[in-house]
């Protein structure tokens, strides 16, 4: 009998220990979700072609959700390629834009990982960063990073939307957005 509980607390252990590992901090107060949001891009640091704008896809629906009033960079600043060495200049030119429509806040990151795992079970993994930058100053006001992997059978775009869900959850806005 103790054999078979001992068995059981292991299983649950491993369950609740699900592969999944988030951080985040803050660098000011509360962000204001009235103020105007502008999506920037985020960069691809993997192999897997165009999981940065995956990853814009399912940020901008989350934040949307929030009633996060938010503006999309304009598509010709779009350079998810594999290593693409101007990214930053990307980023700026994004930020640049984003300033010129009067946004307050960029939210722009990384994906470090976007695949499903080699080997039997072939397990989807998704590890990103997300920030949020102040663009009347360039500070970062909030990030978040956070890695996690699926069981064998379930979607990659699955787990990227409950990580997402998650890092997004964690940045602090106002309560006076519309929702």
């Amino acid at each position: 009998m103790k054999t078979v509980v001992r068995s059981l607390l292991a299983g649950a252990l491993l369950l609740l220990t699900a592969c999944t590992t988030t951080t985040a901090s803050l660098n000011s107060a509360t962000l204001d979700a009235s103020a105007r949001w502008a999506l920037l891009p985020i960069a691809n640091h993997t192999d897997t072609p165009q999981a940065g704008l995956a990853a814009e896809a399912i940020t901008a629906h989350l934040l949307r959700a929030r009633g996060i009033k938010l503006d999309q960079y304009p598509p010709q600043l779009s350079r998810d390629t594999l290593f693409e060495p101007s990214e930053r200049r990307v980023v700026e030119e994004a930020q640049k834009w984003a300033r010129e429509k009067g946004a307050r806040y960029g939210v722009t990151g990384m994906v470090e990982e976007w695949r499903y795992k080699v080997g039997i079970d072939g397990e989807p993994a998704v590890g990103v960063t997300l920030q949020v930058i102040n663009l009347e100053d360039g500070s970062v006001v909030f990030s978040a990073s956070g890695a996690k992997s699926g069981w064998s059978r379930e979607a990659l775009s699955g787990v990227a939307h409950k990580l997402l869900g998650d890092l997004t959850s964690r940045m602090p806005t106002s309560s006076t957005a519309a929702r």
